[in-house]
């Protein structure tokens, strides 16, 4: 796995990347905000209407083993676009004001000198629009952004073309505000034009637009929808649906109070198959590789069975979760793999099959495409997670978390919902586990120090 690290950091093209002459694939990343690993129709385990991701399932592969590196937003999106773990690139934590969760309403002067707006990734990290965008593509953000909102840190300034989205973290779905600040984007200016309108809705007109706007070059869509995350909101908890979408559980199985939820995840399942509508009139389905997850763990959805935990906890339902790649004719279809495989695949993925230079610093990730071909097994055996006072590991099958909330030793083989802890059985393989993760935190500490957190 080193290897493999090492040839990406280098710029060197794995075996499995296009060659430098073929034709650049488009490419949709697909980000939601808290939906769960068993948040999926084609999962079985409810009756969640997303007949959209099942298609996309049904014909691309659907991973079962696929981790973030935070069981939360802000550290968990910076992975997914810089490729290297929290810790190396220093957003480890999030940006959030902390007078949010008393539900206080700021200000403009307030929230001006926040957190929320003066924190952010650290513009020296390159970020996946970095990179596709000097490989000649077209590139664009829709949705959360979450990466600081302060001008420097906004995705005009992070390699990208076009933004439309909110900067910060949960939003109310209608007013677009977040404890009383309106929180919506385009460019580099807040807009209210779209107030009253569902975000979900306004997302998929943005995504198609952007889609639809540049014919000449390949693009690239970060397409981050707020859904299903509960409102941000002063007393309007939970999350919010359109009536017409939750009309579609009211004789449901699920209970009424988490049917917001799903409705929100069908809302959200119908823009997406709003733009495969869209590749198909254009014919470039075929050409469009799309990859989709959520940001973390669910949290107030129901419940994350058969994992253990939720969004904030380092169990398996904080950490792992739904993942699925659609590429026709260059990804098999129907496909359902167990490889360990995380977000920090997602940059050397992506370069290698953009023909593009990976950026010059170390990456914490490798080239998965020959994975989802089911070419090779993965190479990826070991993964680590911190938050704040709690740890976690795992090293081939075997799983340690230390934390508030418990921990243990697991055997993630047969036990992926951590109710046996093996701590007194193994204490080789505790000890083990527990020595690789003091060897990461070593590594993580001598990294060049990135704000805004460290040495900023």
């Amino acid at each position: 796995m080193r290897a493999m690290i090492a040839a990406a950091a280098l710029g060197t093209v794995l075996p499995a990347a296009a060659g430098a002459n073929a034709a650049k694939p488009n490419i949709i990343l697909i980000v939601t905000d808290d939906q769960g690993y068993p948040d999926l129709g084609c999962i079985g385990a409810k009756p969640i209407l997303t007949p959209n991701l099942d298609r996309l399932a049904r014909e691309g592969v659907r991973g079962t083993s696929f981790y973030v590196t935070w069981p939360a937003c802000t550290p968990s999106r910076g992975s997914i676009l810089t490729g290297r773990y929290p810790q190396r690139n220093g957003l480890y934590d999030m940006v959030r004001n902390d007078m949010v969760n008393h539900e206080h309403q700021y200000t403009p002067e307030e929230y001006a000198v926040s957190p929320e707006m003066t924190l952010g990734l650290d513009p020296r990290e390159a970020t996946l629009g970095d990179v596709l965008r000097s490989a000649g593509y077209a590139t664009g953000v829709v949705g959360k952004w979450d990466m600081g909102q302060a001008r420097r840190y906004l995705p005009l300034q992070r390699g990208f073309d076009f933004f439309y989205g909110h900067g910060n973290n949960g939003i109310d779905y209608y007013t677009h505000e977040r404890y009383g600040i309106p929180s919506m984007f385009r460019g580099n200016g807040r807009t209210q034009e779209d107030r009253g309108t569902y975000a979900t809705e306004v997302f998929r007109r943005e995504a198609l637009s952007f889609i639809a706007r540049d014919t000449a070059r390949p693009f690239f869509l970060y397409l981050a929808f707020n859904a299903p995350h509960s409102a941000s909101s002063f007393g309007k908890p939970g999350v919010q649906a359109p009536p017409e979408y939750l009309a579609m559980y009211a004789e449901s199985k699920i209970p009424e109070k988490t049917r917001p939820f799903a409705a929100a995840v069908t809302c959200m399942d119908a823009a997406i198959g709003a733009i495969l509508a869209e590749l198909e009139k254009g014919g470039r389905d075929k050409d469009t590789l799309v990859l989709f997850l959520s940001d973390n763990g669910g949290s107030g959805n129901g419940g994350n069975a058969p994992l253990k935990g939720s969004k904030g906890t380092m169990w398996e339902g904080g950490l792992r979760v739904p993942f699925i790649a659609w590429w026709p004719g260059r990804i098999p279809a129907g496909g359902v793999t167990d490889a360990f495989l995380t977000s920090l695949e997602f940059m050397p993925t992506r370069a290698a099959i953009a023909g593009a230079r990976p950026p010059a610093v170390r990456l914490d990730g490798f080239d998965m495409l020959p994975v989802l071909r089911g070419e090779s097994p993965s190479p990826r055996a070991e993964m680590f997670w911190q938050r704040r006072g709690d740890r976690a590991a795992r090293v081939g099958h075997w799983k340690w978390v230390e934390s508030g909330k418990g921990g243990g030793l697991y055997d993630l083989s047969n036990d992926i919902g951590e109710t046996r802890d093996l701590s007194l059985e193994k204490p080789d393989v505790l000890a083990m586990l527990k020595g690789k993760f003091d060897a990461w935190r070593r590594e993580m500490d001598a990294s060049e120090p990135r704000g805004p957190f460290r040495d900023y």
